[in-house]
This record gives structure tokens, C-alpha cells and sequence, in this order.
């Protein structure tokens, strides 16, 4: 067997993991089912699989620089330039055994404990278009939502309104927002947004992760985030300190969205059944001072030029202009 890491389709059609990992420890190596191709965004969960099948299909290999075993960790280095450190974890839960496969990004992200709500956004299971170049899309699993591939021309999860985009929000990362905001990717991506009726942008970690990116000035990247902010004021910017904290934030503002903007089309159709009345005097209480000493010089009513009009003048004002 070679030394590589080797990245197949799962055989098995109705696993929750579609794809094998072999790592190339041992003899024969060590084969595991896993619900992704590398820890990106979060840990992956695997489970150990019998052995690697003789017709596998493999979609990726990747040379190994380093593959050792410390306890019950499995710490693999890669022969490329990017995303070449993870770490195969093995740990017993309620008895069975589990592996949790992670990278240097997943370990060091933020995991506030709290517990999602299960509470529809606006009393309503969403339909959620996500955008078909995404990668690794966000699954709204703990949310009440379905979602549908297609390409957007504006952000990478959206909401419609009788077949129109109203509203769409822009994923990053942190990594990601970074080299966007300095290479000006994200403000054409802002202008995008800006074109529909709400956007936002939302960022799957803390702000104050900006100052610590190894490869650029936090002050930098801070600056060019203000100046987009400055641009575009209608779009909001939201750190969420975790993906699943993303998804959360983006499926409520997608619902309050179109439910804000069903109101607004629905009062729009009953506008025209409404008559027009007359448009009633403005009462002397919201009249300007100017108003008022006009009418005083034409009247003859005494007031100072300037300073506060006493409260007689303003009810004669206002009962001249009553009768």
C-alpha cells in the first residue's frame, strides 16, 4: 500500500459518511469513514471502517511528509503548500469508540456554550438558496429550513419573495474576509449585495481574531473593514465567533427579512383602496418661530425679534388660524 493519504468515495450508498480516509500507519493503514475531505470549517467526525475496498474510487492523494502516533492522537503532515497539518483524535464516548479528525484552524476556534434555539425564524420553515459555487455549504440542520442549490448573483445563502431575491448574506471566514477585504474581492461582493433589498455580511469568528492573523497586520485588515463599513452603512457586518453561531444569525435575519418585507408589499396593495383626505392645518404647537412672527408683523401682535414666542402669542396663532 502506498505512503500517501488517500481520499475515497464511500461504497456503502446510504452511509452518513461519504468518504474513506486511509492513513498511512501500520502495515495495511488505518481506514476510516468521514463526513468531509479535510477539517476546514469544524471537526470531522469519522468512524473506523474495516478495510480499504481494492476498487476504490479515489477523488484526492496526497503526498505524507510525516504520519506518528501519540497516545490517542494520529498527527498527519502533508507534502503541500496550504492545509497540510491535521490531527486524527481517538476517544471512547458512552462506551464506543470515536475519532475526531481536526486541523489548526478547528482546534483553535471559539465554542460558546450554548445550546441553539429550535424555534422557527418568524413562524417559518424557510427555503434557503445557497449559492451552487459554495464548497462546503451550511447545512441548516439545527434550524427549521430547507435548502436549494443555485447560483446567486449576489452573496451565498439568500431568501425569495414570489421568485425575486430580497435578501442574501455573505459568508467568510476569517482567513477569508482578510484576503478579500485587501485584495478588494469583498467590495465588489458589498456592491453586489448592495444592489438588493437587504444584504449583510457575516464572518464565522471574533473580531478580535483580526489582530491575531499570522500573516498580516491586524490594523490593516481592521482599517480596510472600516472603510467597506463606511461605503456601504446599509450592510451590516457581523462577527458570530462560530460557524454554527453563523448559521443561526443568518437564518433569523433571512426570516425577519421576508417577513419585514411581506408587511411592507402587503401594505403597499391596500394603499390604493385607502382615500385620500384633506391634509389637516399644522397645529401652532409644530409651527416655526418665522411662521409665527410673520403672522405677528402682519396682525400687529407684539414679539420679539428674537428668543422664545411666548405661549399667549402662540394660542392666538393658533386660534386665528383655528376659526
Amino acid at each position: 500500500m502506498p505512503d500517501d493519504l488517500l481520499i475515497a468515495r464511500n461504497p456503502e450508498p446510504d452511509s452518513k459518511l461519504p468518504y474513506l480516509v486511509r492513513i498511512p500507519l501500520g502495515a495495511e493503514g488505518i481506514v476510516v469513514k468521514a463526513r468531509e475531505t479535510w477539517p476546514r470549517a469544524s471537526k470531522v467526525f469519522c468512524h473506523r471502517s474495516t478495510e480499504w475496498p481494492a476498487d476504490a474510487e479515489i477523488i484526492e492523494r496526497w503526498p505524507v511528509r510525516a504520519c506518528t502516533r501519540r497516545g490517542p492522537a494520529i498527527d498527519l503532515i502533508l507534502e503541500r503548500a496550504r492545509e497540510n497539518r491535521s490531527q486524527f483524535v481517538v476517544t471512547m464516548a458512552r462506551g464506543r469508540e470515536m475519532v475526531f479528525w481536526q486541523s489548526p484552524r478547528t482546534t483553535k476556534q471559539a465554542r460558546p456554550n450554548v445550546t441553539l434555539p429550535r424555534a422557527r425564524a418568524h413562524g417559518q420553515v424557510l427555503e434557503i438558496l445557497v449559492d451552487s459555487a459554495e464548497k462546503y455549504p451550511w447545512r441548516f440542520s439545527a434550524q427549521q429550513a430547507t435548502t436549494r442549490r443555485q447560483r446567486l448573483t449576489a452573496g451565498d445563502y439568500a431568501v425569495e419573495l414570489d421568485g425575486e431575491v430580497i435578501a442574501a448574506v455573505e459568508r467568510k471566514t476569517l482567513e477569508d474576509l482578510a484576503s478579500s477585504l485587501l485584495n478588494g474581492k469583498l467590495r465588489y461582493a458589498a456592491a453586489e449585495l448592495a444592489t438588493l433589498p437587504r444584504g449583510a455580511i457575516v464572518v464565522e469568528d471574533r473580531y478580535s481574531k483580526v489582530f491575531d492573523l499570522p500573516h498580516v497586520a491586524g490594523a490593516t485588515v481592521a482599517g480596510a473593514l472600516a472603510e467597506l463599513q463606511a461605503r456601504h452603512p446599509q450592510i451590516p457586518v457581523v462577527f458570530t465567533e462560530s460557524r454554527p453561531l453563523a448559521q443561526e444569525w443568518s437564518y433569523r435575519w433571512l426570516g425577519a427579512c421576508r417577513a419585514e418585507l411581506l408587511q411592507h408589499r402587503a401594505s403597499e396593495d391596500t394603499d390604493e383602496f385607502v382615500p385620500a383626505g384633506p391634509v389637516p392645518p399644522k397645529p401652532a404647537s409644530e409651527a416655526s418661530a418665522a411662521e409665527i412672527r410673520a403672522w405677528a408683523e402682519e396682525t400687529g401682535v407684539q414679539v420679539n425679534a428674537k428668543g422664545r414666542i411666548p405661549a399667549t402669542v402662540r394660542a392666538a396663532f393658533q386660534a386665528r388660524h383655528d376659526s
